[in-house]
């Protein structure tokens, strides 16, 4: 090994070790509780849809709850969800359709903020965005993964807990 890589090894090493010491910026917590999501009115069709749903909006969550101030908590329950769009029948599989009309997405939510044992604020919100589809071109999310529930769901979010 040449001289130069060493240095480059150690200068490398050596940022990561600073990085790594580095005190991490102070966030709060999100707990997201899934209640009964067979029963839900459509967060997908199989347990699998259902876990992925609940797997990718959970992910969500925690990404928005680094926003709220160090131990700050967020208790969420999630009493329902309905997708956007419609699954209907394509071929040998199905296909969730988007159309824009009365297919918007929808999420019904009990939540709980505290810091330590105090409550900050609670209450129940029934989040929904009927204008879903006309901003799908501007904001480049046509395909994304959840991307208009992700919308809805994080301008609540910014509304409501959203650090000032």
């Amino acid at each position: 090994m040449s001289a130069s890589s060493l240095t480059l090894i150690r200068i490398v090493s050596a940022a990561a070790l600073a990085v790594s010491v580095l005190p991490l910026a102070a966030a709060g917590t999100v707990e997201v509780s899934w209640l009964q999501p067979a029963r839900y009115s459509d967060a997908g069709r199989s347990d699998a849809d259902r876990e992925r749903t609940m797997k990718s909006l959970g992910e969500y969550f925690t990404q928005l709850g680094r926003q709220l101030p160090d131990g700050q908590t967020l208790k969420l329950e999630v009493l329902d969800v309905d997708l956007a769009g419609e699954v209907e029948p394509y071929g040998w599989h199905e296909v969730r359709i988007l159309r824009g009309r009365a297919d918007w997405p929808r999420m019904t939510l009990r939540y709980t903020l505290q810091h330590g044992e105090q409550t900050l604020k609670a209450g129940e919100a029934q989040l929904s965005d009927m204008n879903y589809f006309a901003f799908q071109h501007a904001l480049g999310i046509h395909g994304a993964d959840l991307a208009y529930e992700k919308r809805m769901i994080g301008q609540w979010f910014g509304e409501n807990f959203a650090a000032d």
